[in-house]
């Protein structure tokens, strides 16, 4: 899909029309599944299997499975169980990269007037008894501009391109989710300049997955999650997700639960070797709980978080008050009681409206952008700046952020006890359902 980028003086309506997305015609931050590719497959392969026949294009030894391209006939010949390696796409969120000028009066980090999730997270507070120094976290995304004012804390010589494209890392080569994700964890605080991130203090590795308008097998996700692993990060954000084939048995053979297994051998081995995975929930406004026919990657998940959005109406509009308020839950989020573990601050939007305001209820964080001719090769930049979007993929990372903290407060803390503790100090809001909080909504300071 094409990305459509939005100034002030755009309507929601219009963007609406040309977004054109799944979830109530709005593009919110989601990373979807879409077809699986032409000749590529995991799979387990068979003990002493001869794999002359095929090209193996991911080797993760850590959960026993590889990626390979070639003949189905030959893979399955040399599987015990394999499936389609399916593809997961990133749809990149609505994003306004012009802060209003009338912002940039303010003290401080000058943009946390318009950081509402910040503000509501008491994160300044927390910041006073841990700015989360020590502790790593990777990002698997679309690339992390190390280059970004607000961004100095990431380190390269960890980071690794997934991709395939040869392009490298700290930058944004597969556009500005991974940049917008990276400074909602940990933009610097003490710049005056732009946002606050959650942990400043914590160090960001850029693990990006996605080249630029194309997709990542989902063998290469999990190749990132055992390299943050393997390089020791304390926690792994995974702002993507999507819907993968069914669970059961279909006529061609494949199980949908294949994927499931994959994943979960994935993050228990993450959990067990100390990092703790953090997982947008999903921006189709599923039931996941009572959804029998398709398996959602990632954020089923056993051993990790899966977390949910929320977010106002009316925030900064001219008018007191909130239509919605901020532990509300996003029009767009998936749920499901069981298969959700926190909600936290992604963005939410009244599709209704015509204030011209509507924006400011999404996140505000850093964004970075290569300028591209029509083909898609970059001409100039990258041009480093400050944007809204919204989408679970924006909720996951203020869990991450929050996690920073608890684990610096806490360094003894296994990913279970981390999970525990932001699941113990959440509730879920009065009035509101809990399908949509699982433990309830983040509190940090209660988490500390």
């Amino acid at each position: 899909m094409e990305s459509y980028k939005m100034d002030r003086s755009t309507s929601r309506r219009n963007v609406l029309k040309i977004g054109g997305a799944a979830v109530g015609g709005l593009t919110v931050g989601s990373l979807s599944v879409g077809g699986s590719s032409v000749g590529r497959y995991l799979m387990k392969p068979k003990a002493g299997a001869n794999l002359s026949r095929v090209t193996v294009e991911e080797e993760l030894p850590e959960i026993e499975y590889i990626a390979v391209s070639g003949q189905e006939e030959d893979v399955k010949s040399t599987a015990i169980e394999y499936a389609p390696d399916p593809i997961l796409d990133l749809d990149e969120p609505t994003v306004n990269s012009q802060v209003p000028a009338d912002a940039l009066d303010s003290v401080d980090e000058p943009l946390y007037e318009l950081q509402w999730d910040k503000q509501d997270l008491s994160v300044p507070e927390a910041q006073t008894v841990t700015e989360g120094t020590g502790i790593r976290v990777a990002v698997i995304d679309s690339g992390i501009a190390a280059d970004h004012p607000d961004l100095d804390n990431v380190n390269l010589e960890l980071s690794e391109n997934f991709s395939g494209d040869g392009l490298g890392v700290g930058y944004p080569y597969g556009g500005y989710h991974g940049t917008h994700v990276s400074g909602i964890i940990a933009a610097n605080n003490n710049n005056e300049t732009g946002v606050l991130g959650t942990a400043p203090g914590a160090e960001l590795v850029d693990c990006r997955v996605f080249p630029y308008d194309e997709g990542a097998p989902f063998s290469v996700v999990l190749a990132a999650v055992l390299h943050s692993v393997e390089i020791d990060a304390d926690i792994a954000n995974m702002s993507l997700g999507g819907y993968a084939p069914r669970r059961e048995y279909v006529d061609d053979g494949r199980y949908g639960k294949f994927y499931g297994e994959a994943l979960n051998q994935s993050l228990t081995y993450a959990n067990r070797e100390g990092t703790l995975v953090v997982m947008s929930a999903g921006n189709s406004g599923a039931d996941l709980q009572h959804d029998k026919q398709w398996i959602s990657l990632p954020n089923e998940g056993a051993q990790g978080l899966s977390i949910s959005a929320t977010g106002p109406i009316g925030f900064e509009w001219g008018d007191p008050g909130l239509e919605e308020d901020f532990a509300s839950p996003a029009f767009y989020t998936n749920y499901g009681t069981n298969a959700i573990d926190l909600g936290a601050p992604g963005g939410d939007a009244d599709l209704e409206t015509e204030n011209p305001l509507w924006y400011l209820d999404l996140v505000l964080s850093t964004v970075a952008e290569f300028k591209r001719n029509e083909d898609g090769d970059i001409t100039g930049g990258p041009s480093y700046s400050y944007g809204w979007a919204a989408g679970t993929s924006m909720a996951a990372p203020n869990v991450s952020g929050a996690a920073a903290l608890v684990k610096a407060n806490n360094p003894d803390y296994s990913p279970t006890q981390l999970k525990s503790a932001l699941k113990q100090a959440a509730s879920v809001p009065s009035g509101y359902d809990k399908r949509y909080y699982g433990s309830g909504y983040l509190n940090i300071l209660d988490a500390l």
